[in-house]
């Protein structure tokens, strides 16, 4: 068969499927997902375009599917991404529903692909204007992607000051013998094709938004007819004695991930910091270093932001894989000899044996260059925006983990947080003051519902897929889940009918 040649197969009858109702089939060893709503089926691809989640498995509301995974959606009609993250729409596939019987017809060439790139236009060389992004994080390529995608002509630059075009940063911690190619958000030909620049080792170090441009490290200027300032934030910075000794590592970027993956293997490791990054180091060291222990000042790691019950868990896991823990402490000096690490104090009396040290206390945002300029900050070096992403000066914008924001859904409470989803679209749950718990932790299968006043303010699970998902589409919609849903006998149809 032709790459060409049509396709027609019949994926049900008609009569298999309920309006709201979406199932998996199978063509040519291709994933399909198949919808029914108002009447009208509709065929996507199943794989959610950010890790390949099946759609199947997600949640269905009108004609937007919402990834089981991570979140993402996609109207099933146009395959169109309508919420993050990821970068990718779906490809879409002719139905046809002949004598009862529903029937896909497409290609084998169509059905290769997994993924499809939204149409986007190109430089003209009659328009002069101009976009400036700092950055190349998730928020500085999706407003670069959009820009296209809605149709701007102008030139794009994006600028870094690291050696990489866009990349999946998340990886770092996962996964850190990873190639740098190989988490590559865009080929190096994505954005030839569509004419966004990418200037790499070029670090900004003030703006004049009097004159419209950005002056470098290297002397350099760039001017701008509008600014996008999307930098992200940087490792909060170790202050205790010994901190600048050979070895002692913050991860940032892919070349931090390699050092200390290389400095690592079958030596003595103490991470500093029980959130993600050093639970997810501690994970991915395990099983290669002599020793790893890891040193948090709350009684459990992830405590502030999961809760004591799944911190308890997530300790006791890597326990078992030989993981030693130090909490309620910090460390008070690091020591070492001709300006190497050997050992890590901490403030309890305790001395642990150290050749490397990870520091991941915490983030602040990257906002040291705005020192001086007009661009408004808070006390933690955020930027304002308003809910349009407009900062204190005009034809200057931010987004991302660098901005303090106002979220409607929170009555335009401001916020600020450092996460890879909410730098797509910029939305989150803040603060609980009680976790109901549901399922096992044990067995880990469980769902924690985080509430404040009674109201759901933000989910949590493991193997309980959908229900996140069907949590975050509730929440979409406006409306509340009550600490009586959430008690409810059939809690998870108590949910699906609000």
């Amino acid at each position: 068969m032709s790459e060409n040649e049509t396709i027609t197969q019949e994926l049900c009858k008609e009569v298999d499927m309920k309006d709201g109702e979406m199932q998996e089939f199978q063509v040519q060893g291709q994933s399909i997902l198949l919808v029914r709503n108002n009447g009208i089926f509709s065929a996507t691809g199943n794989k959610c375009s950010h890790y390949g989640a099946p759609l199947s498995k997600g949640v269905l509301v009108g004609d937007r599917v919402r990834c089981p995974w991570h979140g993402a959606c996609f109207n099933v009609r146009t395959g169109d991404i309508e919420e993050f993250p990821g970068l990718d729409s779906l490809p879409c596939f002719k139905v046809t529903v002949e004598n009862g019987s529903v029937c896909i017809v497409t290609t084998k060439k169509a059905l290769e692909s997994t993924k499809r790139v939204k149409s986007m236009s190109s430089r003209s060389a009659g328009d002069r204007s101009s976009v400036v992004i700092i950055g190349t994080g998730p928020a500085a390529l999706v407003f670069a992607e959009t820009l296209r995608q809605e149709g701007y002509t102008g030139k794009i630059v994006m600028v870094t000051r690291e050696k990489h075009i866009p990349y999946d940063r998340t990886k770092l911690s996962k996964a850190m013998n990873v190639k740098a190619e190989e988490i590559y958000l865009r080929p190096t030909e994505f954005y030839k094709e569509h004419d966004l620049e990418v200037w790499t080792e070029k670090e900004v170090v003030s703006i004049n938004t009097d004159e419209a441009r950005v002056k470098f490290k290297d002397g350099s200027f760039l001017q701008y007819s509008q600014l996008l300032i999307a930098v992200g934030s940087r490792p909060r910075e170790l202050k205790c004695p010994g901190s600048t000794l050979q070895n002692v590592f913050y991860l940032r970027c892919p070349e931090d991930a390699g050092a200390i993956f290389e400095a690592a293997s079958s030596k003595n490791v103490v991470i500093l910091g029980s959130s993600f990054i050093g639970m997810e180091v501690a994970a991915f060291l395990a099983d290669k270093a002599r020793s790893i222990s890891v040193i948090g000042k709350s009684d459990v790691p992830f405590q502030a932001v999961l809760g004591k019950q799944i911190g308890e868990e997530a300790m006791k896991l890597l326990k078992d894989r030989g993981v030693n823990f130090y909490m309620r402490t910090e460390a008070r000096e690091i020591r070492g000899n001709n300006g190497q690490v050997n050992e890590v104090l901490l403030r309890n009396g305790t001395l642990l044996p150290a050749d490397v040290v990870v520091v991941g206390i915490g983030v602040t945002p990257a906002s040291n260059f705005l020192k001086g300029s007009r661009i408004a900050v808070d006390t933690k070096g955020a930027i304002y925006v308003d809910q349009f992403m407009r900062t204190s000066v005009p034809d200057v914008f931010a987004a991302g983990d660098v901005v303090s924001f106002p979220l409607a859904m929170m009555d335009g409470h401001r916020a600020n947080i450092g996460h890879w989803q909410m730098a797509h679209s910029h939305g989150f749950g803040e603060g609980y003051t009680e976790i109901v718990m549901k399922g096992t932790l044990e067995e880990l299968k469980f769902l924690a519902f985080y509430l404040k006043d009674d109201v759901v303010v933000a989910v949590s699970s493991m193997n309980f897929d959908p229900v996140v998902s069907q949590v975050a589409e509730v929440i979409f919609s406006g409306k509340r889940i009550t600490k009586k849903d959430v008690l409810a006998e059939d809690f998870v149809t108590a949910i699906k009918k609000l």
